[in-house]
């Protein structure tokens, strides 16, 4: 099976990452010259994440990537941690944010939409919960493309607390 490079560059440092004490949030290549390797990455403790601690993935993704090659072209390396209106890319990140507000946009319509914005309710399976206009939507999480928290005063309250990281 052909993996996309963002799928084989997540496959080489997700366990890498992981041993180093970091979650995996999000792996894109996006075009330019040269091609632009944006690596997300947050602590396992939840601290939030210093400029140290990007330079130090930075520094050990580097040497992986350079012995495992996962990308034909040369490009840029950028490594930052999610912002308060982080991207929502794993099942759990749809539990662990119940109660926010969140904008998810599905890879194909259902109903004739494919963008929603509500609040998260949780998980149930592989389902995601949401709430919006007064009524539950269940959103089957292998369709969502893009998901995101969306910058509200809760949010702010949380984050400021330490509580939404």
């Amino acid at each position: 099976m052909h993996m996309n490079p963002a799928a084989r560059v997540e496959k080489i440092i997700a366990p890498a990452l992981g041993e180093m004490g970091y979650d995996l949030v999000r792996v894109r290549l996006l075009g330019g010259k040269p091609p632009r390797l944006q690596i997300m990455a947050e602590r396992h403790d939840n601290v939030g994440m210093t400029v140290e601690d990007c330079a130090e993935i930075s520094h050990v993704l580097s040497a992986l990537l350079d012995a495992e090659d996962p990308i034909d072209d040369s490009y840029l390396l950028e490594v930052s941690s999610p912002g308060i209106d982080r991207p929502l890319t794993r099942l759990a990140d749809f539990d662990r944010f119940s109660g926010f507000e969140a904008k998810i946009e599905l890879r194909q319509s259902v109903e004739g939409r494919r963008r929603f914005r509500g609040r998260l309710l949780g998980v149930e399976k592989e389902t995601v919960l949401l709430r919006m206009d007064g009524q539950s939507v269940a959103l089957p999480f292998a369709d969502i493309g893009d998901a995101k928290l969306v910058l509200t005063d809760d949010l702010l309250a949380a984050a400021e607390n330490g509580m939404a990281r």
